[in-house]
């Protein structure tokens, strides 16, 4: 009997020790992603939610082993999110031979810019924030997890149509490629929901004062507006709409779900809708443990963008791994096609399309700022989405 128990102690000990092999902190020489982004300018805002995001994905990847038993790294190059400046950055990375995966720009326009640069040196640029329709059109390095406008500017449209029942709209866009885009496909989206757009205006990304723009909006008699923003132009143009008259309910893109923008706005801003993939309120485990963590290591809650982030490198840490430990940058690439169910903060799993490269499913939560903060409001989904976009 003393032998029999010796040995089961003895399998016991054999069985677990690959799981604790495998728990024992990454050590060594690091392996790194690089980041192209905004750390200065008017979106060094959202290169500071990346940094977070990255950091606390960063502590949970090499507590776990990080890469093959080495940590995980980043190297943050500050673009100010301008196509020039990305395509300078885009060089230095493709030239760095430590860097085996780069995540950005911030804008589509600026990711844009570079990607031939990455296409053509075969280096995955995967552009985790980039919702322009054509951007994973660029090649097979190309690649993202973030839901094309092509799907969420429908969402919007059923929130301003069918949620708010807006039948005359009024758009104010960011006249970048993005906004317009952006545009094009929301006003598309509304008209097939029953809804007229009466106005579009276009207003450019160092714009201050919109009152002869918001002029000419409410000279159209919409019955409410839709702003297709980022939070600080977004905020700026909400505390100068009470001013021309405009007392009709607002609906934003989701590019404006952020703390800052009711920091900027203050009870401007108030009654505002949008919508977003990520809320911290939601009660999905994923997000719910995310939550926690963030709030114990930054003592705040979390927003779409730290969550953005923190997903963009689990899943870059996933192809990593797939890749293996001597796998080159093309090894990279093939291992995007192989990896299944990422743990996402936003999608429980994330699975990518392998024809246009970017995550399948579409998550849409309704918000609304209430009393000075952002409030749930009604929470969608659409299925899988696995069409060329």
């Amino acid at each position: 009997m003393l032998h029999r128990q010796t040995f089961l102690r003895l399998a016991a000990a054999l069985l677990l020790a690959p799981t604790l092999a495998m728990a024992a902190p990454a050590t060594g020489e690091p392996v790194f992603f690089g980041v192209s982004g905004p750390l200065t300018g008017q979106n060094a805002q959202y290169g500071a939610q990346w940094k977070a995001g990255f950091d606390l994905a960063l502590e949970h990847i090499n507590a776990e082993g990080g890469i093959h038993g080495r940590p995980l790294a980043y190297v943050f190059e500050d673009s100010q999110s301008d196509p020039r400046q990305a395509v300078g950055l885009a060089q230095k990375f493709v030239n760095d031979k430590r860097i085996r995966i780069e995540l950005g720009d911030f804008s589509s326009p600026a990711s844009m810019a570079a990607s031939p640069i990455y296409q053509r040196a075969g280096l995955v640029q995967l552009g985790f924030t980039n919702s322009h329709p054509d951007f994973t059109k660029g090649g097979d390095y190309i690649w993202s997890p973030s839901i094309s406008q092509s799907d969420s500017q429908p969402l919007l449209a059923d929130l301003a149509i069918k949620t708010l029942g807006l039948k005359r709209v009024g758009v104010l866009f960011l006249n970048t490629d993005w906004g317009r885009t952006s545009r094009d496909v929301f006003v598309k989206a509304a008209q097939e929901r029953g809804a007229q757009v009466v106005v579009a205006e276009g207003y450019q990304p160092d714009e201050k004062d919109f009152r002869s723009t918001l002029v000419r909006v409410r000279d159209a008699n919409p019955d409410g507006l839709v702003l297709i923003s980022y939070y600080p132009d977004g905020a700026l143009i909400a505390s100068q709409v009470r001013n021309v008259g405009l007392r009709q309910p607002i609906a934003a893109s989701g590019s404006v779900y952020s703390p800052k923008f009711i920091e900027l706005g203050g009870e401007a801003v108030n009654g505002i809708y949008t919508n977003t993939s990520f809320f911290p309120e939601e009660p999905r485990a994923e997000v719910q443990d995310f939550v926690k963590r963030f709030r114990a290591k930054y003592a705040k809650d979390p927003d779409a963008f730290n969550a953005y982030a923190y997903d963009a490198a689990v899943i870059a840490a996933a192809a990593l791994r797939q890749a293996g430990p001597d796998g080159d940058r093309k090894a990279v690439r093939d291992a995007f096609y192989r990896i299944r169910d990422v743990p996402s903060v936003v999608f429980g799993k994330a699975n990518f399309d392998p024809q246009t490269r970017r995550v399948i499913g579409v998550k849409s939560v309704d918000l609304v700022v209430k009393d000075g903060k952002w409030a749930l409001g009604e929470s969608r989904s659409r299925g899988a989405v696995a069409s060329s976009r």
